[in-house]
């Protein structure tokens, strides 16, 4: 279940990814992006049976590279395109840590996509316009220290690519 630390009656956009907030993948517990204050995050819608699963293995690279420099990289395991991550939180847990050992945070299940999307993904689409909605999994949400939507990357930008670790890289060198 998404939560958002927006009162149920208002509709308005926030202008920061802090005002938004997740459930952890397992537990369930709150996990506000506010929690990320000061850090750089990388979220990416994820699922266990795409051509993209392989991905985890250089997002989590990416992550032991520059965490202790304030990067966060956040899955969002998501079944919206193919039905390609039908387990449940376990089974998706389990599976993250047995093949690629991920130890990035992740959240639980959710829509990424459409009307019924989670908060934030239908706030960074209204920020960076149209174009910018996850099409698939491992769609890329780059988000700098002051909790401002830098970019997005489509599924095809692989975590290693040149580009993303050009972006990641100067997000984590401003102040």
């Amino acid at each position: 279940m998404s939560t958002n630390i927006a009162s149920a009656n208002t509709n308005k956009p926030y202008d920061n990814a802090y005002n938004y907030s997740f459930n952890t993948l397992v537990g369930q517990q709150p996990l506000p992006l506010s929690q990320f204050k000061g850090k750089v995050l990388l979220i990416v819608n994820t699922a266990s049976k795409c051509g993209f699963t392989p991905q985890y293995a250089s997002l989590e690279t990416l992550y032991q590279k520059y965490k202790a420099r304030g990067l966060i990289i956040l899955g969002v395991p998501s079944n919206d395109f193919g039905s390609q991550e039908p387990g449940t939180e376990q089974d998706i847990a389990e599976f993250c840590r047995i093949n690629y050992g991920v130890s990035f945070p992740m959240t639980a299940k959710e829509v990424v996509s459409g009307q019924e999307a989670h908060p934030f993904f239908r706030w960074a689409k209204q920020k960076l316009g149209f174009g910018s909605a996850p099409k698939w999994n491992f769609h890329k949400y780059l988000i700098n220290r002051k909790g401002e939507l830098i970019t997005f990357y489509y599924s095809t930008t692989k975590p290693d690519s040149s580009r993303l670790v050009k972006a990641v890289e100067k997000a984590l060198d401003e102040q």
